[in-house]
């Protein structure tokens, strides 16, 4: 997937120089958000990290699934799991979002915007505190209707012998720390308070979505899909700016170190 990417992209107007300055494979940036997601799992245990950007919204989660839920799945999961949604870009697919929550609800919402004004002259970074709050709402249906695409979910079904409880799709319900990084979650000023709505969407407790137990962390310094990157030649190097992007210590010794342990 690594050259595929790189035979196109090099059609990208100013790609073509790359090549003269890099002499290793190009990652494309979901697939090194991805590998730093694995370095943080690695080093703090399982984690979903959410990418919402102005064309997509990736979401990246490396995390096991509960006892619980492994008897009922009805298929496995891969442990490391990437969707990347693109009708979910605050920029460049902004119509799209707001069709999704419906413009009439959205101006409902946000009764001191003009939304559509705001819609037609917005330029990709908002400037003004009622851009702020109109990408902000953007960016929360981004982050709520890519996880529910991400996560698996509880189902009933319901048969001559009753009714058997079956579970499809990823279980997030593990998951330790909920990451926000892309330019709308890291530069916005409620990112936090974004990414914690995950768990309170959850009403009916079917979707198999992070707990309130989760962290939230936000990669302050913009900096993971550069550690994705790094963490291939200088794995140690890596975990250490992730430390200081995310605000915390890791463990002495890891979570998977405890559990061959304990075994």
């Amino acid at each position: 997937p690594i050259y595929a990417f790189e035979d196109h992209i090099i059609h990208a107007p100013g790609m073509s120089h790359v090549r003269d300055m890099v002499d290793g494979p190009i990652i494309p940036t979901p697939g090194a958000v991805m590998e730093c997601t694995k370095l943080l799992y690695e080093y703090a245990g399982n984690v979903v990290t959410l990418d919402v950007g102005g064309a997509t919204t990736d979401v990246h989660s490396v995390s096991e699934e509960s006892e619980q839920v492994a008897r009922i799945l009805i298929q496995p999961e891969p442990k490391a799991k990437r969707t990347v949604e693109g009708d979910l870009g605050v920029y460049v697919n902004m119509k799209n979002i707001v069709e999704t929550i419906g413009l009439e609800r959205l101006q409902e919402e946000l009764p001191d915007l003009d939304v559509e004004q705001i819609m037609n002259e917005y330029e990709a970074i908002p400037k003004s505190e009622d851009e702020k709050t109109f990408v902000e709402r953007l960016t929360q249906e981004a982050v709520l209707v890519s996880m529910e695409r991400q996560a698996g979910k509880i189902r009933y079904i319901y048969g001559p012998s009753g009714r058997s409880t079956v579970a499809e799709g990823k279980d997030l319900t593990q998951v330790k720390y909920i990451v926000g990084t892309g330019g709308s979650l890291t530069r916005l000023p409620d990112g936090k308070d974004i990414l914690r709505k995950i768990a309170e969407s959850n009403e009916t407790g079917l979707l198999l979505f992070p707990t309130g137990k989760a962290r939230v962390l936000i990669d302050s310094d913009y900096i993971m899909a550069s550690l994705g990157v790094l963490s291939k030649a200088h794995k140690s190097g890596a975990a250490k700016l992730l430390e200081k992007s995310l605000g915390i210590t890791f463990p002495k010794t890891p979570p998977h170190e405890k559990k061959k342990k304990a075994a």
